[in-house]
């Protein structure tokens, strides 16, 4: 169990350091004015690249942590990479956080501790050959989610669209890591359905949330996408996985579980690069400009 809780704290850090990079690409690309070369886009989008590298560092780490650890906690603990953003905006940025994000951190470091005392650690009871055609059936919806919110003419819907299309992809993604059987050589990976699944998600829910980001406010897009990507492959994992707490500690892994997402969606969007601010579109004129900032997921 100890290489599966180090594998997901490493996914939590990475992610949450791909967080600040990601957020400071996407406004550096929209800042530009039309016209502007692609060799200039790309310059401007390089921390975005950058910030997906570590997404991809922090995607292996959970899905190794995914081998014996039941969903509810890795799931768990890589939301609570915004946690981990909320540090390092005081430690790179500047950011300086109220009392409330303090006591959030606090109760995210002990909700995290609660569910790592009480998992019980041990690989999913697979459900038959269903659920491949299940997960896939999941990633065309993620995808029609995709595609409505990116065709809605109102920015604040289809931000809400998009998040929940990235918070099922990302939990896609975990669900689908946690059935992966490996075989014994890599290239039996392609035709594995599972494996399909599960890169079919990832994508899918990286280009959603990166959308949402761009569209939505950040303590919207966060909450929704870590709401929907952690609750809905809990229930999954308990229901039909066999993911399992130790015995008569189930109160306490589920006040553990709501302390942890609390905390982290009370954290959204405390990570805030330095930059100008913009005015949301759905504001009233006479209101002040809103500073977008960002937060992970994914």
């Amino acid at each position: 169990m100890t290489s599966g809780l180090l594998g997901a704290l490493l996914a939590a850090l990475a992610y949450g350091a791909a967080t600040v990079l990601q957020a400071v690409g996407v406004r550096r690309v929209s800042a530009l004015p039309p016209g502007t070369s692609l060799r200039e886009r790309v310059r401007a989008g390089r921390p975005y690249a950058v910030g997906l590298a570590l997404d991809g560092v922090g995607f292996l780490a959970s899905v190794a942590a995914l081998r014996t650890l039941p969903l509810f906690l890795v799931e768990s603990a890589v939301a609570s990479s915004v946690a981990v953003t909320a540090v390092l905006s005081v430690v790179v940025l500047g950011v300086r956080l109220g009392r409330a994000e303090v006591v959030a951190l606090l109760v995210v470091v002990a909700g995290l501790t609660g569910l790592a005392l009480t998992a019980e650690a041990g690989p999913a009871v697979r459900p038959g050959p269903g659920a491949t055609w299940w997960l896939l059936a999941a990633a065309a919806v993620v995808a029609l989610l995709l595609v409505v919110g990116t065709v809605d003419h109102d920015r604040r819907r289809g931000a809400v669209v998009l998040s929940v299309g990235a918070g099922l992809g990302f939990g896609g993604v975990g669900v689908a890591a946690r059935l992966l059987e490996v075989p014994p050589s890599a290239w039996q990976l392609a035709t594995d359905g599972v494996a399909w699944a599960l890169v079919g998600h990832a994508v899918l829910a990286t280009v959603a949330y990166g959308l949402a980001l761009a569209r939505g406010r950040v303590t919207t897009v966060a909450a929704l996408t870590f709401a929907t990507e952690t609750v809905v492959p809990a229930l999954l994992g308990v229901l039909l996985l066999g993911d399992r707490v130790a015995p008569g500690q189930g109160p306490v892994a589920a006040l553990a579980f709501v302390a942890t997402l609390g905390g982290c969606i009370a954290l959204a969007g405390r990570a805030e690069p330095p930059g100008p601010a913009r005015r949301d579109p759905g504001d009233d004129a006479s209101g002040p400009a809103a500073v977008p900032d960002v937060s992970r997921q994914r």
